[in-house]
């Protein structure tokens, strides 16, 4: 069992974030010492990270929030589960494949520039 400043150290999210998360019900795991203060065991841990996995790839709160309820149902809900997953997986490679488009786009102007520059210059380019 840990305190929250050593989760703090360990994940590089602030104390105020990992209460906020257990506030939303994103990580269910988190004991109390006979203090009132929070302890994180390994399953808390490996819950924040996943938390932090899905936030970091854009997947709403709400939807974190569904998954871990789900989670904490035990393994009825794998099936859900796994769909909401996918369904997550197809938005992230659709935004990647617009972003990739867009940077082809960018790569083409700045193609463009090189060549007016040294047009400009009066320099050829070497391919």
């Amino acid at each position: 069992m840990i305190s929250i400043r050593e989760v703090t150290e360990l994940t590089g999210l602030s104390a105020p974030t990992l209460r906020y998360y257990e506030s939303e019900g994103l990580i269910p795991y988190v004991k109390r010492d006979e203090s009132g203060r929070r302890l994180y065991d390994h399953e808390a841990l490996e819950c924040i990270r996943y938390v932090t996995l899905l936030k970091t790839t854009g997947m709403p709160i709400s939807q974190i929030r569904k998954y871990v309820c789900l989670y904490k149902e035990g393994n009825s809900t794998i099936s859900v589960r796994k769909s909401m997953l996918t369904n997550h997986k197809e938005e992230i490679e659709n935004k990647m494949k617009e972003l990739y488009s867009n940077l082809d786009k960018i790569n083409y102007k700045l193609a463009l520039y090189d060549i007016l520059e040294s047009q400009m210059n009066n320099t050829t380019i070497k391919i």
